[in-house]
Protein backbone atom coordinates (compact mmCIF):
# COMPACT_ATOMS: atom_id res chain seq x y z
CA UNK A 1 0.00 0.00 0.00
CA UNK A 2 1.44 3.24 -1.26
CA UNK A 3 0.88 6.53 0.50
CA UNK A 4 -2.10 8.42 0.91
CA UNK A 5 -3.95 5.18 -0.56
CA UNK A 6 -7.17 3.12 1.34
CA UNK A 7 -6.04 0.54 3.84
CA UNK A 8 -7.47 -2.93 3.13
CA UNK A 9 -10.08 -2.43 6.65
CA UNK A 10 -11.16 1.03 4.96
CA UNK A 11 -11.86 -0.62 1.52
CA UNK A 12 -13.11 -3.50 2.89
CA UNK A 13 -16.11 -1.45 4.29
CA UNK A 14 -16.61 0.76 1.69
CA UNK A 15 -16.66 -1.77 -1.38
CA UNK A 16 -20.21 -2.88 -1.07
CA UNK A 17 -21.34 0.68 -0.83
CA UNK A 18 -20.01 1.31 -4.30
CA UNK A 19 -22.25 1.44 -7.61
CA UNK A 20 -21.72 -1.83 -9.34
CA UNK A 21 -23.08 -0.96 -12.75
CA UNK A 22 -21.31 0.69 -15.39
CA UNK A 23 -24.65 1.71 -17.51
CA UNK A 24 -24.81 0.81 -21.03
CA UNK A 25 -21.25 0.24 -22.77
CA UNK A 26 -18.59 -0.26 -20.93
CA UNK A 27 -17.12 -1.94 -17.54
CA UNK A 28 -16.09 -0.14 -14.49
CA UNK A 29 -12.01 0.79 -14.30
CA UNK A 30 -11.12 -1.28 -10.88
CA UNK A 31 -12.79 0.94 -8.47
CA UNK A 32 -10.13 0.83 -5.79
CA UNK A 33 -7.32 2.10 -7.70
CA UNK A 34 -10.02 4.94 -9.13
CA UNK A 35 -10.96 6.18 -5.77
CA UNK A 36 -6.97 6.26 -4.38
CA UNK A 37 -6.09 8.25 -7.33
CA UNK A 38 -8.96 10.79 -6.40
CA UNK A 39 -7.81 10.46 -2.67
CA UNK A 40 -4.24 11.09 -3.97
CA UNK A 41 -5.24 13.94 -6.32
CA UNK A 42 -7.36 15.85 -3.47
CA UNK A 43 -4.01 14.91 -0.89
CA UNK A 44 -1.80 16.67 -2.98
CA UNK A 45 -3.82 19.09 -4.73
CA UNK A 46 -2.11 18.38 -8.02
CA UNK A 47 -3.81 18.89 -11.48
CA UNK A 48 -5.68 15.69 -13.07
CA UNK A 49 -3.31 15.41 -15.46
CA UNK A 50 -0.53 15.18 -13.22
CA UNK A 51 -1.92 11.72 -11.49
CA UNK A 52 0.01 8.91 -11.19
CA UNK A 53 -0.69 6.96 -14.55
CA UNK A 54 -0.69 3.80 -11.72
CA UNK A 55 -3.99 4.76 -11.03
CA UNK A 56 -5.66 4.65 -14.42
CA UNK A 57 -5.85 7.51 -16.87
CA UNK A 58 -6.64 11.00 -15.81
CA UNK A 59 -10.15 11.44 -17.50
CA UNK A 60 -11.16 8.28 -16.15
CA UNK A 61 -10.64 9.72 -12.50
CA UNK A 62 -12.12 12.87 -13.33
CA UNK A 63 -15.28 11.65 -15.33
CA UNK A 64 -15.70 9.08 -12.04
CA UNK A 65 -15.63 11.65 -9.84
CA UNK A 66 -17.41 14.05 -11.80
CA UNK A 67 -20.19 11.47 -12.35
CA UNK A 68 -20.04 10.28 -8.45
CA UNK A 69 -20.29 13.92 -7.18
CA UNK A 70 -23.02 14.34 -9.48
CA UNK A 71 -25.40 11.11 -8.38
CA UNK A 72 -24.54 11.99 -4.51
CA UNK A 73 -22.36 8.89 -4.53
CA UNK A 74 -20.06 10.65 -1.97
CA UNK A 75 -22.37 11.86 0.30
CA UNK A 76 -24.08 7.98 0.33
CA UNK A 77 -20.40 6.31 1.23
CA UNK A 78 -20.31 8.93 4.34
CA UNK A 79 -23.79 8.82 5.04
CA UNK A 80 -23.65 5.08 5.21
CA UNK A 81 -20.27 4.71 7.50
CA UNK A 82 -21.66 8.09 9.85
CA UNK A 83 -24.87 5.29 10.55
CA UNK A 84 -22.62 2.30 11.34
CA UNK A 85 -20.11 4.38 13.75
CA UNK A 86 -22.97 5.94 15.80
CA UNK A 87 -25.04 2.11 16.02
CA UNK A 88 -21.30 0.88 17.17
CA UNK A 89 -21.78 3.79 19.83
CA UNK A 90 -18.59 5.62 18.03
CA UNK A 91 -20.02 9.03 17.43
CA UNK A 92 -20.26 11.19 20.54
CA UNK A 93 -22.64 12.89 20.67
CA UNK A 94 -22.13 14.79 24.16
CA UNK A 95 -20.30 17.99 23.00
CA UNK A 96 -20.84 19.40 19.28
CA UNK A 97 -19.00 22.03 18.28
CA UNK A 98 -19.24 24.48 15.65
CA UNK A 99 -16.43 27.03 13.80
CA UNK A 100 -16.04 28.27 10.45
CA UNK A 101 -12.52 28.61 8.57
CA UNK A 102 -11.45 30.57 5.82
CA UNK A 103 -9.89 28.57 2.84
CA UNK A 104 -7.66 30.96 -0.28
CA UNK A 105 -9.35 30.14 -3.71
CA UNK A 106 -6.65 30.06 -6.31
CA UNK A 107 -7.30 31.71 -8.86
CA UNK A 108 -7.98 29.19 -11.16
CA UNK A 109 -11.39 28.53 -9.12
CA UNK A 110 -13.00 31.60 -10.24
CA UNK A 111 -14.42 31.99 -13.72
CA UNK A 112 -17.14 29.05 -13.46
CA UNK A 113 -20.72 30.45 -14.76
CA UNK A 114 -23.79 30.15 -12.92
CA UNK A 115 -26.88 32.78 -11.64
CA UNK A 116 -24.89 35.53 -13.59
CA UNK A 117 -22.47 36.71 -15.70
CA UNK A 118 -18.80 34.94 -15.25
CA UNK A 119 -17.10 37.99 -12.91
CA UNK A 120 -20.60 39.24 -11.36
CA UNK A 121 -20.97 38.94 -7.47
CA UNK A 122 -24.38 36.54 -8.26
CA UNK A 123 -22.09 33.96 -10.09
CA UNK A 124 -19.50 34.22 -7.10
CA UNK A 125 -21.59 33.75 -4.69
CA UNK A 126 -23.55 30.72 -6.51
CA UNK A 127 -20.12 29.43 -6.42
CA UNK A 128 -19.11 30.11 -2.27
CA UNK A 129 -16.97 32.42 -3.21
CA UNK A 130 -16.08 35.56 -1.97
CA UNK A 131 -13.58 38.63 -2.49
CA UNK A 132 -11.78 40.03 1.10
CA UNK A 133 -8.65 41.83 2.00
CA UNK A 134 -6.96 38.67 1.02
CA UNK A 135 -8.99 37.73 -2.17
CA UNK A 136 -11.23 35.21 -3.37
CA UNK A 137 -11.43 32.47 -0.20
CA UNK A 138 -14.64 30.22 0.39
CA UNK A 139 -15.54 29.87 4.02
CA UNK A 140 -16.24 25.97 5.66
CA UNK A 141 -18.27 26.34 8.25
CA UNK A 142 -18.18 22.71 10.40
CA UNK A 143 -19.44 20.54 13.39
CA UNK A 144 -17.63 18.34 14.79
CA UNK A 145 -18.21 15.39 17.66
CA UNK A 146 -16.93 15.00 20.67
CA UNK A 147 -14.07 13.08 19.33
CA UNK A 148 -13.39 16.16 16.73
CA UNK A 149 -14.70 14.17 13.40
CA UNK A 150 -16.95 16.18 10.98
CA UNK A 151 -20.49 15.63 11.61
CA UNK A 152 -21.63 18.11 8.71
CA UNK A 153 -20.45 21.16 6.63
CA UNK A 154 -21.88 24.22 5.00
CA UNK A 155 -19.92 26.36 2.52
CA UNK A 156 -20.53 29.68 1.78
CA UNK A 157 -18.71 32.49 0.07
CA UNK A 158 -15.24 33.65 2.58
CA UNK A 159 -16.79 37.40 3.22
CA UNK A 160 -20.11 35.29 4.93
CA UNK A 161 -20.54 36.52 8.44
CA UNK A 162 -20.50 33.15 10.65
CA UNK A 163 -23.52 33.82 12.93
CA UNK A 164 -25.35 33.46 10.11
CA UNK A 165 -25.03 30.21 9.29
CA UNK A 166 -24.94 28.34 12.52
CA UNK A 167 -28.37 27.47 12.30
CA UNK A 168 -27.76 25.47 8.63
CA UNK A 169 -24.91 23.95 10.05
CA UNK A 170 -27.10 22.42 12.80
CA UNK A 171 -29.48 21.40 10.79
CA UNK A 172 -27.15 19.48 8.61
CA UNK A 173 -26.40 16.96 11.36
CA UNK A 174 -28.32 14.21 10.54
CA UNK A 175 -27.32 10.20 11.36
CA UNK A 176 -29.85 7.93 9.90
CA UNK A 177 -30.39 4.87 12.51
CA UNK A 178 -29.68 1.52 11.26
CA UNK A 179 -32.77 0.37 11.60
CA UNK A 180 -36.77 1.77 12.13
CA UNK A 181 -36.93 5.05 13.64
CA UNK A 182 -36.38 8.80 13.08
CA UNK A 183 -32.23 10.18 12.34
CA UNK A 184 -30.46 11.94 15.07
CA UNK A 185 -30.17 15.67 14.80
CA UNK A 186 -29.82 16.97 17.90
CA UNK A 187 -26.74 17.61 20.10
CA UNK A 188 -26.27 16.66 23.12
CA UNK A 189 -24.00 20.17 24.09
CA UNK A 190 -23.19 22.58 21.41
CA UNK A 191 -19.97 24.87 21.55
CA UNK A 192 -18.73 27.66 20.03
CA UNK A 193 -17.28 31.20 20.35
CA UNK A 194 -18.48 34.25 20.70
CA UNK A 195 -18.89 35.16 17.39
CA UNK A 196 -21.98 33.08 17.63
CA UNK A 197 -23.43 34.61 20.46
CA UNK A 198 -26.89 36.56 19.14
CA UNK A 199 -30.30 36.33 20.33
CA UNK A 200 -31.08 34.93 17.47
CA UNK A 201 -28.89 32.29 17.82
CA UNK A 202 -29.61 31.84 21.90
CA UNK A 203 -33.84 31.37 20.64
CA UNK A 204 -33.21 28.99 18.04
CA UNK A 205 -30.88 26.54 20.33
CA UNK A 206 -33.49 27.14 23.39
CA UNK A 207 -36.24 26.53 21.71
CA UNK A 208 -34.31 22.99 20.14
CA UNK A 209 -33.80 22.45 23.44
CA UNK A 210 -30.05 22.41 23.03
CA UNK A 211 -28.08 23.07 26.18
CA UNK A 212 -25.02 25.63 24.64
CA UNK A 213 -21.39 27.07 26.09
CA UNK A 214 -21.49 30.73 24.12
CA UNK A 215 -19.56 33.53 26.06
CA UNK A 216 -21.10 36.65 25.55
CA UNK A 217 -19.04 39.42 23.78
CA UNK A 218 -17.81 42.49 25.99
CA UNK A 219 -20.74 44.78 24.92
CA UNK A 220 -23.45 42.48 25.27
CA UNK A 221 -21.79 41.83 28.71
CA UNK A 222 -22.02 45.21 28.91
CA UNK A 223 -25.65 45.96 28.06
CA UNK A 224 -26.82 43.27 30.63
CA UNK A 225 -24.75 44.97 33.15
CA UNK A 226 -26.76 48.14 32.85
CA UNK A 227 -29.98 46.80 32.37
CA UNK A 228 -29.48 44.58 35.77
CA UNK A 229 -29.93 41.28 33.94
CA UNK A 230 -28.22 38.77 34.94
CA UNK A 231 -24.98 37.07 32.33
CA UNK A 232 -25.94 34.06 30.52
CA UNK A 233 -24.58 30.20 31.93
CA UNK A 234 -20.88 29.91 30.67
CA UNK A 235 -18.72 26.75 31.97
CA UNK A 236 -15.09 27.47 31.27
CA UNK A 237 -14.17 24.11 31.70
CA UNK A 238 -16.78 22.88 29.34
CA UNK A 239 -15.66 25.65 26.70
CA UNK A 240 -12.08 24.41 26.44
CA UNK A 241 -13.11 21.53 24.24
CA UNK A 242 -13.94 24.01 21.71
CA UNK A 243 -10.35 23.05 20.65
CA UNK A 244 -11.69 19.94 19.02
CA UNK A 245 -12.94 21.69 16.40
CA UNK A 246 -9.33 23.29 15.47
CA UNK A 247 -8.24 20.13 15.79
CA UNK A 248 -10.79 19.08 13.14
CA UNK A 249 -9.92 21.93 10.96
CA UNK A 250 -5.96 20.91 11.31
CA UNK A 251 -6.80 17.65 9.65
CA UNK A 252 -8.70 19.18 6.65
CA UNK A 253 -5.99 21.70 6.02
CA UNK A 254 -3.19 18.98 5.56
CA UNK A 255 -5.45 17.80 2.53
CA UNK A 256 -3.48 20.29 0.02
CA UNK A 257 -6.70 20.35 -2.12
CA UNK A 258 -8.67 21.66 0.37
CA UNK A 259 -6.37 23.86 2.38
CA UNK A 260 -6.64 25.69 -1.42
CA UNK A 261 -9.42 25.51 -3.25
CA UNK A 262 -8.52 24.76 -6.99
CA UNK A 263 -12.05 23.53 -8.22
CA UNK A 264 -14.14 26.09 -9.98
CA UNK A 265 -17.45 24.63 -9.11
CA UNK A 266 -18.45 24.47 -5.65
CA UNK A 267 -20.41 21.14 -5.70
CA UNK A 268 -16.63 19.71 -6.54
CA UNK A 269 -15.11 21.28 -4.02
CA UNK A 270 -17.72 20.18 -1.75
CA UNK A 271 -17.13 16.97 -2.77
CA UNK A 272 -13.36 16.94 -2.04
CA UNK A 273 -14.28 18.00 1.38
CA UNK A 274 -16.85 15.00 1.56
CA UNK A 275 -14.02 12.36 0.46
CA UNK A 276 -11.30 13.94 3.41
CA UNK A 277 -14.72 13.41 5.85
CA UNK A 278 -14.57 9.83 4.66
CA UNK A 279 -11.36 9.30 5.33
CA UNK A 280 -11.18 10.86 8.58
CA UNK A 281 -14.35 8.73 9.60
CA UNK A 282 -12.51 5.68 8.10
CA UNK A 283 -9.07 6.07 9.68
CA UNK A 284 -10.27 7.03 12.59
CA UNK A 285 -8.85 4.87 16.08
CA UNK A 286 -10.93 2.82 17.94
CA UNK A 287 -12.07 4.94 21.00
CA UNK A 288 -12.23 3.38 24.76
CA UNK A 289 -15.47 2.70 25.87
CA UNK A 290 -16.50 2.45 29.76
Amino acid sequence: MRRHELTDEAWARIEPLLPVNAGPGGRWRDHRQVVNGIVWKIRTGADWRDVPERYGPWQTLYQRFRRWTADGTWDRLLACIQVHEDAAGAVDWSVTCVDSTIVRAHQHAAGARKKGRPGTKAASHAQALGRSRGGLTTKLHLACDGHGLPLAFVLTAGNVNDCTRLIEVVQAITVARPGPGRPRTRPGHLIADKGYSTHIIRAYLRSRRIPHTIPERGDQLAARARRGHRRCGFDPALYRRRNLIERCFNQFKQWRGIATRYDKLATHYRAAITIASLIMWLNQEPQNTP
